[in-house]
């Protein structure tokens, strides 16, 4: 899959809302998005009123940019969650939610989605006890997700544990251990998105 590799902050000026994909850091005064909060490019300040179409773009490559996936990956996300029961929308959500890297940075080993995406990929993870370095891996209920002995003494994992607040209400965190378990899947009302997103239209924009 092709990695975006340019800055953050030409997402979020792309998208038209902070996505905080470099977290807490998009809170500072320097925030490129804060001092030009319009899309990047040369006709980025002449772009006109919105399409309906483009409404629906705009929120589908939101929820792409929030967890880091391609435009393929996302494709398949949509057709698995069309055919589950239940609404599409919100099961959209819960697959995206349960992979490996978004349970990572919800458990608070990492500050951001991109050092949850590095700490899977350079096999710093453990799921049930065996090292997993596929970022997309889907964790399933009842499974538990630990870190390896080195990435435990990572500065920026010990930053993170204590900075971060508790996990949400569907995952169970062990600090001391730097271990956490996947309770049962996400309801949508509690899945902590940095912005709000209408999953509606991003099926409407599939369908």
């Amino acid at each position: 899959m092709a990695r975006y590799t340019g800055a953050d902050c030409k997402r979020c000026r792309r998208e038209k809302v902070k996505l905080y994909l470099k977290g807490a850091k998009c809170d500072s005064p320097k925030c490129p998005f804060d001092s030009r909060p319009y899309p990047p490019g040369q006709h980025g300040r002449g772009r006109k009123r919105l399409s309906e179409y483009q409404v629906r773009l705009l929120e589908k490559q939101k929820l792409r940019r929030i967890y880091g996936v391609g435009e393929r990956q996302m494709r398949v996300y949509y057709d698995r969650a069309s055919r589950a029961t239940g609404v599409t929308g919100e099961e959209l959500i819960r697959q995206l939610e349960t992979r490996l890297d978004a349970v990572v940075l919800r458990l608070g080993f990492a500050l951001t989605q991109r050092q949850a995406r590095q700490l899977v990929s350079h096999g710093h993870v453990l799921l049930d006890g065996r090292r997993v370095d596929v970022p997309s891996a889907q964790v399933k209920p009842g499974q538990t997700i630990a870190l390896s002995p080195k990435a435990k003494n990572f500065v920026s994992v010990r930053e993170a544990v204590e900075i971060t607040i508790d996990p949400p209400a569907y995952l169970y965190r062990n600090k001391d251990e730097f271990q956490g378990t996947l309770s049962r899947l996400p309801e949508r009302g509690e899945v902590p998105l940095p912005v709000a997103i209408e999953e509606r239209l991003v099926v409407e924009f599939y369908s």
